[in-house]
């Protein structure tokens, strides 16, 4: 399947000079959306994942679906002040902007969580969520995988000098 015709491009968006590419083609469809859960769960079993750590917001939707037909638990990485109860937190710097990250202090990872995002571009937010898990839980490996992967940009690096193993399904090069 060719992803990428289900990817639509939207020029100048959040800002100038900026190309957007649009998960909308793959969710409103849901042969591809389900091409897209199959890849990811794939990753699941091949890696004998623990839990799913969702990335805030569209992570969210590929890794609920991955979570109910992998039967592997969900946990939520959410900005900060979302999560109720006792959270960890951790700062970090987007494309874009600051931002605070979060996990609810009683999330049960296991020793090999997999970070989903819809996206990689610079790895910061799944650099993030890693700092975030390695400082606030026992893990063994943090795994990260997305559905579109920006290999023009420094992301796939980044995670590789961090140590973290990534399965891309679509790459932009």
């Amino acid at each position: 399947m060719n992803l990428k015709d289900h990817i639509p491009v939207l020029p100048n968006w959040p800002k100038p000079g900026v190309d957007f590419l649009d998960i909308g083609g793959i969710i409103n469809n849901p042969q591809v959306f389900g091409y897209c859960v199959g890849q990811l769960v794939k990753c699941v079993a091949d890696h004998d994942i623990t839990s799913i750590v969702a990335v805030d917001s569209r992570g969210f939707l590929f890794a609920g679906a991955v979570g109910v037909q992998s039967y592997t638990p969900v946990v939520l990485a959410r900005k900060k002040g979302k999560l109720p109860g006792l959270c960890y937190s951790y700062n970090y710097n987007t494309e874009y902007s600051q931002d605070i990250i979060e996990l609810q202090a009683t999330a049960n990872l296991g020793p090999r969580p997999l970070i989903i995002d819809d996206l990689l571009a610079t790895g910061g937010t799944i650099l993030a969520v890693n700092q975030l898990i390695r400082q606030s839980f026992l893990v063994d490996a943090v795994s990260a995988a997305v559905v579109i992967n920006l290999k023009f940009l420094p992301g796939e690096q980044r995670l590789s000098d961090h140590a973290i193993l990534l399965k891309s399904i679509v790459d932009y090069e």
